[in-house]
């Protein structure tokens, strides 16, 4: 028989005071000296191949959360954008493609609100997205600026054996201070990832990893007029914390888009008639995810295994994202609005959430608050109707987290976080790719309250 004490009626507040006081006497990872400029400088330079030694640099980037695309001239393909991300740049050198890719400790906003330190590339969390063309040569230099080494893996790339980076089978890890070099050729085309493959589960729950999109070499006959990129990845992050807890296995809860939560995380936008190509890739440490689209209906069109033929194809509004691999999914942007994408796994629109305490739905608490408050004036139990209301009353919480936390939408307060984003579908859109702000309904197009008169005409007796 369990002889355990009943778990207490705590609220949200305590929760996070429990927390927070946990969290003081956490141990975190601690502070390194920041390295020289000079130091920072060679790990951006290319020079020679192989092992090039350099000092190892500590310091942490920072990392933006702008989205920033490449264009470049000559290619015959629609460059992908990354929400809150960014395009790997890229040089021609005697007939191949040389990317310069930098591990290195990055401080990351998840969210306003949100800033932790994790690992990344190239001052990003998740790294840069490649782009690239089948049959194209590539080169790639990965210099590590972490303390411990580490390698680089081509998720789902056909290459050479010696070239498929991971740690202890393929190759020696790279160093701190080491630069190595891999080289390719691009031999099918799709949506892939890369990620650190050694130590993976501190290096990948840190944030190492990205997107490598591969554009077929016959150009398509009908590109889509937007290709957007999202890798899933999840985390945690404890209340109050600045570091993620790489060792944890089932209690994950921070749960992003290319690295951001919702509010953090970028609309897609598109106009009405154009065709929408979404590619999702999940790189989670633990977790599925069921990606679900409101306002359209889609098509997954490819996996990382390659395109699906069309008669394969079916309808679908949710798309199971198992942890490894990668979906393409497309779509005609018919239906104007404001229309939300996200997990419907539902503890992964709710960041940092916990579940502690007891459950109070339902509880009149009346009797109880009276007494508490006074000990602690001005307590108010809270989760009684529902958590619906934990983010929008703004209550204080501690610093540096989004415990439960949605954000403000055009008719109130939005109850999800985490992996939450907006498809944005317009007549128009602003000439300068900004966002178009919140759609304004057309009259008798909005659920509003019910008037008397429907109500009696209906029939309805409340």
């Amino acid at each position: 028989m369990n002889t355990d004490p009943p778990a207490p009626l705590t609220t949200r507040r305590g929760l996070l005071t429990s927390a927070a006081a946990l969290m003081g006497t956490g141990a975190l990872l601690p502070a390194k000296a920041p390295a020289d400029d000079k130091a920072m400088s060679m790990g951006h330079d290319m020079h020679g191949a192989g092992a090039v030694k350099m000092s190892a640099h500590p310091k942490a980037a920072t990392s933006t959360g702008r989205t920033e695309t490449l264009h470049p001239e000559g290619v015959r393909y629609r460059p992908v954008t990354t929400p809150n991300g960014m395009t790997m740049p890229w040089k021609m050198v005697d007939g191949a493609k040389v990317y310069h890719l930098v591990a290195e400790p990055v401080t990351h906003e998840f969210a306003p609100g949100l800033v932790a330190e994790c690992w990344g590339y190239n001052g990003r969390v998740h790294g840069p997205t490649f782009e690239a063309v089948e049959g194209d040569k590539v080169r790639i230099y990965v210099t590590n600026r972490l303390e411990g080494p580490t390698t680089a893996h081509w998720h789902g790339l056909l290459v050479p054996s010696g070239m498929d980076g991971v740690g202890g089978v393929s190759q020696k890890p790279i160093e701190p201070g080491e630069t190595y070099k891999y080289e390719f050729t691009l031999r099918q085309h799709g949506t892939f990832m890369y990620h650190s493959h050694h130590d993976e589960m501190t290096q990948m729950q840190l944030g190492m990893m990205g997107m490598f999109i591969i554009h077929p070499r016959e150009p398509e006959p009908n590109p889509p007029d937007r290709d957007y990129a999202l890798l899933l990845s999840e985390w945690k992050i404890e209340v109050g914390a600045r570091r993620p807890d790489p060792s944890e296995m089932t209690d994950l809860n921070v749960f992003t888009f290319n690295g951001r939560c919702f509010p953090g995380t970028e609309a897609l936008l598109a106009r009405k008639g154009d065709r929408v190509r979404i590619r999702v890739g999940n790189l989670s440490t633990m977790s599925h995810h069921a990606i679900h689209m409101h306002g359209h209906v889609f098509k997954v069109v490819a996996t990382d295994g390659g395109p699906i033929p069309e008669a394969g194809q079916w309808p679908e509004i949710t798309v199971h994202m198992p942890t490894g691999s990668t979906r393409t999914i497309e779509f005609t942007a018919s239906n104007t609005g404001d229309w939300v994408m996200h997990c419907h796994m539902l503890h992964h629109v709710m960041t940092q959430m916990g579940h502690q305490f007891g459950n109070v739905i339902g509880v009149n608490t009346d009797g109880l608050d009276k007494r508490i408050t006074r000990l602690l004036p001005g307590y108010m139990s809270m989760g009684t109707t529902g958590m619906a209301d934990m983010g929008e009353m703004g209550m204080e919480v501690p610093r540096n987290s989004l415990p439960m936390v949605g954000g403000p939408g055009k008719h109130g307060y939005i109850t999800m976080g985490g992996m939450f984003t907006l498809i944005k579908v317009r007549d128009t859109l602003p000439a300068d790719g900004g966002d178009p702000g919140w759609y304004d309904c057309p009259p008798g197009t909005q659920a509003t309250p019910a008037a008397e008169a429907d109500l009696k005409h209906d029939g309805i007796v409340l």
